[in-house]
């Protein structure tokens, strides 16, 4: 599975309606820290494909979702969750810090918050106070 191709025109539909977590990718084609993610999202895609949306949008040709989301710079992985922002990671990683965050997200969206405080397992179904 690879990355999904969003627009300014259907991203309200594509990310901010989706029924699960969307990862959204905000690259241009000219950043070449962006190409280098290219790999590791197409990855990740694969790998939750039964979890997660990952979504990319080409902020030069999409400039009104970049500016309504504050993207400064590139590449900004911007992860939602029933249409709202959760968490942002601005440049490039390695695949297994990328991989870190995006299981952390789902645990979150989850219902697990994965702090051992809160519960001896990490997830609390949603019902703690640590976020």
């Amino acid at each position: 599975m690879k990355p999904i191709h969003v627009t300014d025109g259907d991203f309200e539909q594509q990310v901010l309606q989706a029924d699960k977590p969307v990862l959204v990718d905000f690259w241009a084609p000219w950043c070449g820290p962006c190409r280098a993610m290219t790999p590791i999202l197409d990855e990740l895609a694969s790998e939750f494909a039964d979890r997660l949306v990952v979504a990319k949008i080409n902020v030069d040709d999409h400039q009104h979702q970049a500016g309504l989301y504050g993207v400064q710079g590139i590449p900004c992985l911007v992860f939602f969750n029933n249409g709202v922002e959760v968490k942002r990671q601005v440049g490039s990683l390695p695949l297994p810090s990328v991989r870190k965050i995006v299981e952390e997200v789902l645990a979150s969206s989850d219902g697990c918050c994965g702090n051992k405080t809160c519960s001896p397992t990490g997830c609390c179904g949603g019902k703690c106070n640590c976020k």
